[in-house]
């Protein structure tokens, strides 16, 4: 990345190659800062914020590393005022946050399986049983097992929603007697479905909003996660939360069907052998993962197009709060296995990219050889930083939307296209075709 230049462009006096001498009102990204500098520092610092959320996710699971601290320091030191305003520098700390992240995404993963198990397949109930109940949502599975101890020996049942889904996937949470299934669906959905919900609420990360006054009383939020109206929990203690369910109206007996999560990249892999040989007979076409951060604004009925019109043969992996826009579609089976296959949160990205990874040594090939097609739904910092991580590794060719990002500059969005084939959605069926082609 250090030989990648691009040229310095000021909106305000249209001059170019000007660096900083210009300074008409000293604004950044109009003059005093050139505004392919000041979009390079916003993608550093969005990818900065989602690596050092699942970072303080491993953390709290007893993983951490001292190199991915560090970077983190100079990364953001590199953004303060008047440190850095060269591009290459800048282009190359971008691509630094990606790699530092797959570190972190790798201790989550260790930090997971060693305190949940090793992933599994499980059929997950959807809806509700009768009783108390907790609703809890966001992306800590730490929060999510120290709910259901706390629970042990009450007929308090605890239901996942939006991003905690995955964690039936791991046997210790998933067989918990007071494990009762999932409820709703993606975060934008949470002041619907929250109000649907009879018990307490609690909300352990990001993706949480402004909770309405019908259901404020009853929710609670954990450490740096605080909403206006809920009780913020500072330590591990979830009494209250228990004792508010017990005190809230029960939930009724309203089972609405099942579905089955956890093809971990563990699960997947174990079946290489069979997918390379399949995939040399002919009988798969592609592998499609199709996922990312959901949101709520139009377009992203893309990613449900786009999903539910890929072939019979071909397999779609998904992951994080994205898979609610595909996961409605009976996509059927292939090979004995279902065609969708839900690899977890956003924080298992990881496993996404070892799965690529891994077949592309069992193919003898590089992952961009691969029938592989990579279709991202962004909307937060993670996305951001999970992008950086596939780019840092030179993966090519990755579809972006429902639309570009607007932090970064038409000049960075050139040389990203330039160098890594990245892309933005446009017609499902015809983004699809040019795929197959």
């Amino acid at each position: 990345m250090s030989q990648i230049t691009l040229p310095l462009h000021c909106n305000q006096c249209e001059q170019t190659a000007h660096g900083t001498s210009c300074d008409i009102n000293g604004r950044a990204g109009v003059c005093g800062k050139d505004i392919d500098v000041q979009s390079l520092q916003e993608i550093l610092l969005y990818g900065l914020k989602g690596m050092a959320a699942y970072a303080h996710h491993a953390r709290r699971l007893g993983k951490h590393s001292e190199e991915v601290s560090a970077f983190i320091e100079e990364a953001l030191f590199a953004t303060m005022t008047n440190v850095n305003f060269d591009i290459p520098t800048l282009l190359e700390l971008v691509m630094l946050c990606g790699t530092h992240n797959l570190t972190v995404m790798q201790l989550l993963q260790e930090g997971h399986i060693d305190c949940f198990g090793q992933p599994e397949p499980a059929s997950v109930m959807m809806g509700t049983q009768e009783g108390p109940g907790i609703l809890i949502t966001g992306h800590d599975l730490l929060d999510l097992m120290n709910v259901l101890k706390q629970c042990e020996g009450t007929n308090v049942k605890v239901y996942t929603h939006g991003e905690m889904l995955p964690g039936h996937m791991y046997p210790k949470i998933h067989n918990h007697p007071n494990m009762a299934g999932h409820f709703g669906g993606p975060w934008q959905k949470q002041k619907v479905e929250f109000g649907q919900f009879p018990g307490a609420i609690l909300g352990t990360t990001n993706c949480i909003l402004h909770p309405k006054d019908t259901y404020a009383s009853r929710m609670f939020t954990t450490r740096a996660t605080a909403v206006p109206g809920a009780k913020r929990l500072t330590t591990d203690d979830f009494t209250q939360v228990i004792e508010m369910a017990k005190a809230c109206e029960p939930c009724k007996q309203a089972l609405t069907g099942e579905i089955t999560v956890g093809f971990h990249e563990s699960v997947i892999l174990s079946k290489a052998g069979d997918i390379v040989e399949a995939v040399k007979a002919g009988k798969i076409s592609r592998f499609f993962v199709i996922g990312g951060c959901d949101g709520a604004e139009p377009g992203r009925n893309y990613y449900s197009d786009y999903a539910s019109n890929t072939p019979d043969d071909s397999f779609i992996l998904t992951l994080g709060c994205g898979k609610y826009r595909i996961m409605d579609h009976d996509y059927g089976t292939h090979l004995e296995l279902p065609r969708l296959m839900d690899m977890g949160q956003c924080n298992d990205a990881y496993g996404a990219i070892k799965v690529a990874v891994e077949l592309a040594k069992a193919f003898e090939c590089g992952v961009n050889d691969l029938p592989l097609t990579i279709v991202l739904s962004w909307f937060e910092q993670k996305a951001v930083a999970v992008l950086l991580t596939l780019l840092s590794l030179g993966v090519q060719n990755i579809t972006i939307g429902p639309a570009a990002p607007a932090f970064i500059s038409p000049n960075v969005f050139k040389i990203l296209q330039d160098n890594y084939g990245l892309r933005l959605t446009g017609d499902a069926k015809a983004d699809l075709e040019m795929a197959l082609a």
